[in-house]
């Protein structure tokens, strides 16, 4: 099973991004999906999740910016950033609970992207 995320890239304070992630491999099932981020010197927090059935929640300085989706037939789990803020600069990390083919459930992480909000 592997998580490739997408999306990232330099933008200006107030402008917006949306990363995709994608998982792959023998899959059965797919459960909760998320969003992490980490910044400099800080620890990795939870930006946003979503289950299976598409109920959210969000970490309180993204509500109301920041939208989780999920496409269950692409295995697929997006995060659409508005208003970005300098703040919110940090490397997001896709996560997932997977079934696999060769396993059961077990939590996976993609490799990160690099999001910058700069003037």
């Amino acid at each position: 099973v592997q998580l490739q995320a997408s999306g990232g890239g330099l933008v200006q304070p107030g402008e917006s991004l949306r990363l995709s992630c994608v998982v792959s491999g023998s899959i059965f099932s797919i459960r909760d999906m998320s969003w992490y981020r980490q910044a400099p010197g800080k620890q990795r927090e939870l930006v946003a999740a979503i289950n299976s059935g598409g109920n959210a929640n969000y970490e309180d300085s993204v509500k109301g910016r920041f939208t989780i989706s999920r496409d269950n037939a692409k295995n697929t789990v997006h995060l659409r950033m508005e208003s970005l803020k300098p703040e919110d600069t940090a490397v997001y990390y896709c996560h997932a609970y997977v079934l696999g083919r060769n396993a059961g459930w077990a939590p996976y992480w993609g490799k990160g992207t690099q999001v910058t909000v700069s003037s």
